[in-house]
């Protein structure tokens, strides 16, 4: 390999870092224990080294199917060279950078998205029309999906009309069925992911029925854990109910952001042997130190800017934004963990009133996630054509 190709793939892989790292200081590392923080179960700094090892985890596990559509999906007809990818990345890091340290929250799969389709249109390529309407469909979605149904699960649990522990055990058990469905890297053959009941429920030799019967068994267990665990200690079962939802959010950010700050490099490194294996931990290990380093400011930020959270308002906002979540880690749909969270924040928290929603705030944001998309794009195809053109 000549001297030149390894400068250009050591400058794209520093820049793919540069975006891991950005990733994880500011949507990743932050929105998945912003909740928790909210409402006192767990201290900042604390969340941010959990999320940390967490989203490195989700990375390796499931990161795979974001990273392949970020990496070969969003265009048309050309394949990213080391020079598209490294506009591509540069770009979208600086302006997730900037949110991270202007305190807003930036949407990392809007700018990612943009950057890569502004580069490849610059280079010749294609616009993927499928793939941009299934994007834009979840993209639109979630919003009112996550927030709405943060919004009936938080009226339903503060509410007297329901017995809350019978409706919190339920909502676990819901959580476990949606846990027992969840694909994993190490329960498929390989370069696939399975879950644990595909892996488990066909060697129970009942036939069809294996796989619903194992999520079913998971859903049941997990219920009555968490409803007796209510029934010994209730304020010290829900903080325990919210940081595994947390937790599980955690890891499902590291699953689907893996994708935005490694997927451009796919292409290039695949043509020389790098295998994915080693990308996704080469970008897990970018996110955890951005959790680490960057993360408490936009933790705090959204844990107590957008809404007033107790635990549970704060359950209500992680469980819609982890089915979402890993619905979109499933179609390998990158999608923006600041979109989702915000949104069931801002819709559990109008279950109590206004409970503290910051409406300025809320738009503000808004306004950051359009322009994101839109400035990503424009810049990612505007930068690329103008080094082109000196070179």
């Amino acid at each position: 390999m000549a001297v030149v190709t390894v400068a250009t793939l050591g400058v794209a892989a520093a820049a793919s870092l540069f975006m891991a790292w950005s990733i994880g200081a500011g949507s990743s590392g932050s929105t998945p224990f912003a909740p928790a923080v909210g409402a006192n179960a767990i201290s900042v700094m604390r969340a941010g080294l959990v999320v940390g090892v967490l989203g490195l985890l989700g990375a390796i596990l499931q990161g795979a199917n974001v990273t392949e559509a970020v990496g070969t999906e969003l265009i048309g007809g050309i394949t990213l060279t080391a020079g598209a990818a490294i506009v591509a990345l540069l770009t979208a890091a600086a302006l997730v950078a900037i949110g991270v340290f202007a305190g807003y929250p930036i949407a990392t799969a809007f700018t990612v998205t943009g950057a890569v389709v502004g580069v490849g249109l610059a280079m010749g390529g294609d616009p993927a029309w499928p793939k941009y309407t299934e994007i834009l469909t979840l993209w639109v979605l979630t919003p009112f999906v996550g927030g709405g149904v943060a919004y009936v699960v938080a009226r339903g649990l503060i509410g007297e009309r329901l017995p809350e522990r019978a409706l919190t055990a339920g909502l676990a058990g819901l959580v476990g069925a949606i846990v027992a469905n969840v694909g994993f890297a190490l329960l498929g053959p390989a370069g696939e992911q399975a879950s644990l009941s595909e892996a488990v429920g066909p060697g129970l030799g009942v036939g069809a029925i294996g796989t619903p019967l194992v999520t079913a068994a998971v859903a049941a267990v997990v219920a009555v854990a968490v409803y007796a665990d209510l029934g010994r200690d209730r304020a010290g079962a829900q903080r325990r109910f919210l940081l595994a939802m947390g937790g599980l959010v955690a890891f499902s950010a590291g699953g689907s952001q893996v994708g935005l700050a490694i997927g451009p490099l796919v292409p290039i490194f695949s043509d020389v042997g790098v295998p994915l294996w080693a990308l996704l931990v080469g970008g897990g290990a970018g996110l955890l130190i951005g959790s680490w380093t960057g993360a408490p400011r936009m933790i705090k930020a959204i844990s107590q800017d957008y809404a007033s959270m107790g635990p549970r308002r704060s359950i209500s906002a992680l469980i819609p934004s982890f089915a979402i979540a890993q619905t979109a880690v499933a179609f390998g749909i990158p999608v923006s963990f600041n979109e989702i969270i915000v949104s069931a924040i801002v819709g559990a928290g109008y279950a109590a009133g206004d409970a503290g929603v910051s409406r300025s705030k809320m738009g503000y944001t808004v306004f950051a996630w359009i322009a994101s998309l839109v400035g990503s794009l424009v810049l990612g195809f505007g930068v690329y054509t103008a080094v082109q053109f000196v070179l």
